[in-house]
């Protein structure tokens, strides 16, 4: 399997920021990183990382 290198990084970047826009980008990158969190946590079964969270 190929790894992506710098120019292949810098043309995905370029969609998105077409696709998304420059001041969308941080909204969708935080809510990609909030559902890989709950992702990891649920595979885990920490339940009690969940209620010190809501507390």
């Amino acid at each position: 399997m190929r790894t992506l290198g710098p120019m292949e990084l810098l043309v995905i970047l370029g969609i998105a920021v077409l696709l998304f826009g420059g001041k969308k980008i941080p909204e969708v990158a935080k809510g990609l990183g909030e559902g890989i969190r709950n992702f990891k946590t649920a595979l885990k079964g920490d339940e009690k990382a969940e209620e010190k969270k809501q507390a």
